[in-house]
């Protein structure tokens, strides 16, 4: 099997440039955005969006959304994709089930998130979480121990990012048509808005 590299390059763009997929199909409830928010304040951006130019030059995200969206005046690492609107599509539908198909190791994940520390309130429920749905597989034995939650003996490291609050209005159309109305004349007010197709 021949293996094509269809990453042309590399680039540091401001996240409010990028272009939302008009198909995008995932959506973030608040737990994932509070829990994103404090990754990103602890650790920073530490893996590249993924998006493909348009004829026009703009540049329209296949992977990344929340993370664009959760830092729209911020330089973030992307990486340019030689793809067409068809494979951009096809990579959308599978990159994320993609992920999921992958199975824990439960030994190995305890082991992990025992050296594992956060101040962030929502990426500990994110980690108790975890642990939680793999006690829950084994029969509630509780094999997976907890670890210990950082008492605040040890200083918060520096937080150099600023992360602003997002607030969004959900319209719900009878059709596409009325979707791209609706779309057209919040854009034309100065909106900035994106399609969603559920």
């Amino acid at each position: 099997m021949k293996i094509r590299d269809r990453i042309k390059e590399f680039r540091r763009v401001k996240a409010g440039l990028l272009r939302p997929h008009p198909n995008n199909w995932r959506t973030h409830p608040p737990a994932q955005r509070d829990a994103l928010r404090g990754v990103l304040a602890e650790i920073g951006y530490a893996g590249a969006l993924l998006a493909r130019e348009l004829p026009d030059g703009s540049l329209e995200l296949i992977d990344g959304h929340l993370r664009a969206e959760t830092t729209p005046d911020a330089d973030v690492p992307v990486l340019i994709l030689d793809l067409d609107e068809r494979e951009a599509k096809k990579l959308l539908a599978v990159l994320d089930p993609l992920a999921t198909m992958a199975e824990s190791n439960d030994e190995a994940l305890a082991e992990l998130l025992a050296h594992v520390e956060t101040e962030s309130d929502a990426v500990q429920a994110m980690l108790d979480e975890m642990l939680g749905n793999h006690d829950a597989l084994e029969g509630g034995t509780g094999i997976l121990p907890v670890p210990e939650r950082n008492t605040g003996e040890t200083p918060v490291p520096p937080r150099d990012l600023d992360v602003p609050e997002v607030f969004q209005v959900v319209v719900e159309c009878r059709d596409e048509n009325q979707q791209r109305i609706v779309f057209e004349r919040l854009t034309g007010e100065g909106f900035e808005c994106r399609l969603l197709t559920l």
